[in-house]
């Protein structure tokens, strides 16, 4: 593990964005904003930058990495679309959408990036410090979660540097992300399938599809069986205390992430509570999810308690991303 380092937290200002751009070039890594979580960031195209992510992360080298690039035409130089790739791309793009689809023929994205896979994992991010570092940059950059490999993934810069201080170069913070949940990955194969979902519903990629999305094979990737995509580890997102679902009650000592107006019969026992949106708005609590998983995790270990209960959450929309993140958090 690599461990030693001097992290330096920096503006994500132009000045700090030109010195993050020259640390990739030097095979640096680097943690920055997307709309969905913070990235860790390298050079696509040098393997041992690739290298130092699963290092730093003690991240499995199986699990394939998502290339982030500026746009269409960049994404277009390393990956292979067809009609329906290209019309999502198109509507979602710059945006939470990943787009699982064939290596280009001299993709130059190093084969550790997308564990061997003939396939390529891209998207075009939306925030703005990430849009302008990949400009300044000017390649492709690999970037999974900046946290340790399955812990909770961070929305802020202090979540980072709290899983990566001393792994990593650099930070650029740029405040709290938006979208809150990790893109949504769709395989664009000869059935498109929604590999994980994420911050763009289901529903809105089915209607520029002009039909329904496939789901994954329901046996888990493990350590046996190699994942389609990022994100699809059985235990993922995860918090050090343990996490019980659809709880319909408080038991004494637990703490409590709740969702919604109505309290749960023991509330009054619990070790700490936060609620993910009290009006029940999905697209609050997926930005507060991983924040607020972290916040009662610390909060559990202080005072002992052995548990995390989480209410239910509803299915649809971004509900599905939330309940995937909590699924896996869980195992």
């Amino acid at each position: 593990m690599a461990v030693g380092l001097t992290t330096r937290m920096s503006p994500a200002d132009a000045a700090h964005i030109a010195e993050a751009a020259r640390c990739l070039r030097a095979g640096g890594l680097l943690a920055f904003p997307t709309e969905t979580v913070y990235g860790l960031g390298a050079d696509a195209a040098n393997p041992r930058a690739v290298a130092g992510i699963y290092e730093a992360k003690g991240r499995p080298s199986f699990n394939p990495l998502i290339a982030h690039v500026a746009d269409l035409a960049a994404a277009r130089r390393i990956a292979r679309f067809d009609a329906r790739a290209l019309a999502l791309a198109e509507a979602f793009w710059p945006g939470p959408l990943t787009l699982v689809l064939p290596k280009a023929a001299d993709c130059p994205v190093a084969d550790l990036a997308t564990a061997g896979l003939d396939t390529i994992a891209i998207r075009v991010p939306a925030h703005p410090v990430a849009h302008a570092l990949l400009q300044a940059f000017g390649g492709a950059v690999v970037a999974p979660s900046a946290n340790i490999s399955g812990h909770v993934s961070p929305t802020t810069a202090a979540h980072v540097l709290s899983d990566l201080d001393g792994r990593i170069d650099m930070i650029l913070d740029g405040g709290p992300v938006e979208v809150g949940v990790e893109s949504t990955i769709v395989g664009c194969f000869d059935t498109p399938m929604l590999l994980r979902p994420g911050g763009l519903p289901r529903e809105a990629i089915e209607r520029v599809l002009g039909q329904s999305l496939a789901n994954p094979p329901d046996e888990p990737a493990s350590d046996t069986n190699q994942p389609l995509a990022p994100g699809m580890l059985a235990s993922h997102y995860a918090p050090r205390t343990r996490v019980r679902l659809l709880a319909e009650a408080v038991n004494p000592g637990e703490a409590l992430l709740a969702f919604g107006s109505a309290p749960l019969p023991g509330i009054e026992a619990a070790a700490a509570v936060l609620n993910l949106s009290e009006q029940g708005d999905l697209g609050e609590a997926a930005t507060n999810l991983f924040g607020y998983l972290r916040a009662l995790d610390a909060a559990a270990i202080a005072s002992g308690a052995s548990c995390i209960a989480v209410m239910p959450v509803p299915n649809h929309g971004l509900g599905e991303a939330i309940n995937d993140r909590l699924r896996r958090a869980a195992v």
